[in-house]
């Protein structure tokens, strides 16, 4: 048995590596602020239109509010990948691409079962893939014109230490460090007619700090016969200004195979800021535990506090992220059926972007839904589907319609419990 845990952490160390290359499916809007941002809803959660901050659970790493993991009571193991397809429109062409990659690596397992759990984890906060093309006629010409390609990749990395404490039998309060690394990468080329060099800008930014975010957790239980269960939480992210390391360099590339002809830094490993505004989140669940269980989380994201790479405030408004979800247990404990030992998500969630484009912030809807198939006594292997559409073509003249799968795997044992025998 130890043997084969062994393997499993061997294996989850080296999956580290690929997590840290992990990148978003192609997407202009990522090519705003930092990126796309993920947040940290895992697959399960997705299934429910991502909501987390106030729903517990036993079985689960629960990520979202670091005050929810006092409902882990044993060593819980979660891994998870995501692929997702987009089509980008702009109102005359359209276009298609895939990617996918592991998203998460967590761990959590309590210290005192109950009252204390902690919990550890990799996961991206934000991701940058974008490849944009703009033609432009040259000044004082009347036929002549220039090419611009701007591409972007990286993003940013986050790992993270969060504590669950019990205050009472109705309150819990968490709290969460974040180590923040990891580059993005910025290019730009600018192409003429009948010219054999090109110039090629480079700027990378390379982050690294710490940030916080803290979380408090009521409920109430057995609320009737039927053991009614109604839970508020709510999470902080404090403002954080974030170490980075700035390097611009200018190239002069061959026209005909892009090699290098010249270079130049224009600026070598200088010291940078960028500051990540507060964010506020508010849930609200209600169910029976083991039964079934809906709710709604809200969160507010005070954008207009956002410093970019330069240091300079950028023109961002507030941002709301919203989502309403339910989850059915017909029956976890039961052995006849394994249909009715599945577990059944729904949701739905609705984002307004903080920046601008086209003059006019970027609103995002989707559609989700899952299920988790329960193997090998308590562990599950979660699957969840979410259908949405991002910007518009009227009022952002770019629109993204896309189709994500996230797959997860849970794993729960009794680590670092001491076993008692009489």
């Amino acid at each position: 048995m130890l043997h084969k845990k062994g393997i499993f952490l061997v294996v989850l160390l080296l999956s580290l590596f690929q997590l840290t290359s992990a990148q978003v499916a192609n997407s202009p809007f990522s090519s705003f602020g930092i990126g796309d941002l993920y947040g940290n809803s895992l697959a399960q959660n997705q299934g429910m239109g991502g909501i987390g901050i106030s729903n517990p659970s036993s079985w689960y790493v629960n990520n979202q509010n670091p005050a929810l993991l006092i409902n882990n009571y044993v060593t819980t193991f979660h891994g998870g990948m995501m692929i997702e397809n987009r089509t980008i429109k702009d109102g005359t062409s359209s276009l298609q691409n895939t990617n996918g990659n592991l998203n998460y690596l967590l761990m959590a397992f309590p210290i005192k079962p109950g009252r204390w759990t902690t919990s550890i984890g990799l996961t991206p906060y934000s991701g940058v893939n974008y490849k944009l093309t703009v033609i432009e006629p040259v000044d004082g010409s009347l036929t002549s014109t220039v090419q611009t390609s701007r591409t972007g990749t990286g993003g940013i990395n986050q790992l993270s230490w969060a504590n669950g404490v019990k205050i009472n039998k109705y309150a819990a309060v968490g709290v969460r460090a974040n180590y923040l690394f990891s580059s993005i990468n910025n290019q730009e080329e600018a192409k003429l007619p009948q010219t054999i060099y090109t110039p090629f800008l480079e700027e990378r930014n390379y982050v690294s700090d710490i940030s916080f975010s803290t979380g408090l957790y009521l409920h109430k239980d057995s609320l009737s016969k039927k053991n009614y269960q109604v839970n508020i939480g709510v999470i902080y992210d404090l403002q954080t200004t974030v170490g980075t390391r700035r390097t611009i360099r200018l190239d002069t590339r061959s026209a005909i195979n892009g090699s290098i002809v010249d270079s130049t830094t224009l600026v070598n490993n200088q010291a940078s800021s960028i500051v990540l505004p507060q964010t506020l989140g508010v849930g609200l669940s209600f169910g029976r535990p083991t039964h079934w269980m809906i709710g709604a989380d809200v969160s507010y994201l005070d954008y207009q506090q956002f410093r970019g790479f330069t240091g300079q405030a950028t023109d961002t408004r507030t941002g709301i992220k919203s989502a309403f979800g339910l989850e059915i247990m017909p029956n976890q404990t039961g052995v006849s059926s394994y249909l009715r030992r599945m577990t059944y998500r729904a949701g739905l969630s609705y984002d307004q972007y903080p920046y601008l484009v086209a003059g006019n912030q970027v609103n995002d809807f989707g559609v989700n839904f899952g299920v988790s198939l329960p193997v090998a006594r308590i562990s599950t292997i979660d699957f969840s589907v979410k259908i949405g559409s991002r910007g518009s073509i009227v009022k952002n003249t770019i629109e993204e319609n896309y189709f994500k799968i996230y797959l997860g795997m849970t794993f729960n044992d009794n680590w670092f419990i001491k076993r008692k025998f009489d």
